[in-house]
């Protein structure tokens, strides 16, 4: 039994699946998410990118969020659907491209790849769907080919990986590889059910992400954020919505009130302004962020704060 100082770390994020149509997305997160996983329909005037479903694991919790497809633009929407896929895979930890084993790499997966090689940070996985529908030649070929596109694009691999979702071959292989490409962190979502509006959850990871972004070593998991509240601005007029949130970061302790704060509140100033670009990013409104900092000492030891703070 370990002590129950040390739990075994626990890891969270969001890994997308991207690939040409028909690639074998949709069967894939199916396969992944099972029955253990509620999938979301999401309201489409608040959100975007749509949560598709999440895979819920006693050592982590694994996000797999759709983003719209990615095809060359031929309209200003389609540019525009373009840059929020890219900005998507700027959010999400992982990005996993889809290449059907029975058809061969073409323009369509270069341009992808093309496109995702300029995302630097996000880690990328390419996976190679259908094996059941190829001969285990052409599999090794269809392998060293999706190796080559990486190389000639400037794509390193984390992981080039073949699954079959509808044999089931290799899924639990995939599912173990994305989650330990996940930073360790807390449960995103709460077991089973996923509520009404897992919009408030992103927004407060988004908010984590941007007061841990240059403070990291210094508090790596001090921080909680709560959403307490979160609606449109009532009386305005309906092509100019606003979206005010009001959230609470909670530090353990008053030195890390202090480094979150900044010198004269200059670091949460920054905190709130790149929070309220990845939320409006995602919802796709004007967002009023409004951001306290409070301590809940030691939280994280705290069976009731950590109720509280929704973990």
């Amino acid at each position: 039994m370990p002590e129950p100082s040390s739990p075994p770390s626990f890891r969270s994020g969001f890994a997308s699946f991207v690939g040409r149509p028909n690639a074998g997305k949709s069967t894939l997160t199916n396969a992944l998410v099972g029955t253990k996983v509620a999938i979301t329909s999401s309201r489409p005037q608040t959100t975007r990118t749509v949560v598709r479903g999440i895979v819920h694991r006693p050592d982590a919790q694994l996000i797999l969020v759709d983003t719209p497809g990615l095809h060359r633009p031929r309209t200003l929407l389609g540019e525009r659907l373009n840059d929020l896929v890219k900005s998507t895979w700027a959010e999400v930890d992982v990005v996993a491209v889809c290449f059907p084993a029975n058809e061969k790499i073409g323009p369509g997966d270069r341009f992808i790849v093309n496109e995702l090689a300029k995302v630097r940070r996000t880690i990328k996985v390419a996976v190679a769907t259908k094996t059941d529908l190829a001969t285990p030649e052409q599999l090794g070929e269809h392998l060293l080919a999706i190796q080559r596109l990486g190389e000639e694009t400037g794509t390193t691999w984390a992981e080039i990986v073949p699954v079959s979702a509808v044999s089931g071959s290799q899924v639990q292989l995939l599912a173990d590889l994305l989650v330990a490409q996940m930073p360790e962190g807390p449960q995103l979502y709460p077991d089973g059910e996923l509520t009404d509006s897992p919009e408030e959850t992103i927004v407060a990871e988004l908010i984590r992400e941007a007061a841990l972004e240059g403070v990291r070593d210094e508090l790596p998991h001090s921080i909680a954020v709560v959403v307490e509240e979160m609606g449109l601005r009532e009386g305005r007029p309906a092509d100019t919505p606003l979206l005010d949130i009001h959230a609470n970061l909670f530090v353990e302790r008053s030195s890390q009130k202090g480094i979150v704060i900044g010198h004269k509140g200059s670091r949460l100033r920054q905190v709130g302004t790149a929070a309220r670009k990845q939320i409006e990013a995602m919802l796709g409104t004007p967002v009023y962020l409004d951001l306290h900092v409070k301590i809940a000492k030691d939280w994280q030891r705290d069976p009731k704060q950590l109720r509280r703070l929704g973990f």
